[in-house]
């Protein structure tokens, strides 16, 4: 009885071994590379997938964006300056086969190809284009990287410059470099200043000259804004005016003596 119950139990646990084996359920973001002998056979999923055991051999493959801490890297720039640069790169995998077949390992190859890659671009720009094009860089950066990983099945969807990290002496550099364009903006602005009032005074020199009594109205004008402040001494120099005082005080006294 026993004997014919192990008998009976071995194409059961053999049938059983083979369906454990032999299914597979990838996820929708998710696919098989099958390798049939050591051959590739194909790409299978998502749901329920049936393979051979030992003769099939499946590689899941993830097909979602990953994201890619690039590590700070060390770039002297075309003017000679060290700076630390780190960014994020974002990719996928969208030809599952071609990412196996053709790389050994497609995530240490991508992240050891945009280090280079991230070396090579920035130290062909100087450090003003580095800081103020960052938007440039990550396309061109993308761009680069996008087609060198095409052979391997790689999208390359995003790459960011995240921090520029820049020497404490480079810093002062640059902080005296910006307080001296604000000196030499405002002294500019100054300067426009001036110029366009010395010719506004040229108009109103030209104006007064057709009609001279208007300055002497202009003098009468300010004498009498003058005259608001209670403690303060006017001298005029208007030998005009003067005279005109003075013939007033003398007729003032020869009716006074009559």
């Amino acid at each position: 009885m026993v004997d014919i119950l192990s008998v009976g139990l071995l194409p059961l646990l053999i049938v059983l071994f083979i369906l454990y084996q032999g299914i597979r359920i990838p996820r929708e973001y998710e696919r098989l590379v099958i390798f049939r002998l050591g051959r590739y056979s194909g790409i299978k999923g998502p749901g329920i997938t049936i393979i051979i055991p030992v003769i099939d051999k499946a590689m899941t493959i993830d097909l979602r964006v990953v994201t890619i801490d690039v590590q700070k890297q060390a770039v002297i720039t075309k003017d000679n300056v060290t700076v630390a640069v780190d960014a994020i790169l974002y990719y996928r995998v969208v030809e599952p086969d071609r990412a196996i077949i053709q790389v050994e390992n497609f995530r240490v190859a991508t992240s050891l190809l945009a280090q280079t890659t991230l070396r090579d671009v920035l130290g062909e720009i100087e450090l003003d284009d580095l800081l103020s094009k960052r938007e440039e860089l990550n396309v061109k950066l993308q761009e680069i990287l996008d087609r060198q990983t095409d052979a391997w099945g790689i999208k390359i969807t995003a790459v960011t410059l995240r921090d520029v990290s820049l020497p404490e002496s480079m810093l002062r550099a640059i902080a005296k470099q910006a307080e001296a364009e604000r000196e030499k903006r405002s002294r500019i602005i100054l300067a426009e200043g001036e110029f366009q009032a010395s010719a506004r005074m040229v108009e109103a020199a030209k104006l007064y000259q057709d009609a001279p009594v208007a300055i002497k109205l202009r003098e009468l004008q300010t004498l009498a804004e003058i005259s608001r402040e209670k403690n303060m001494i006017v001298v005029t120099s208007g030998g005009e005016v003067g005279e005109t005082t003075g013939k007033v005080a003398a007729l003032s006294k020869a009716f006074g003596e009559r």
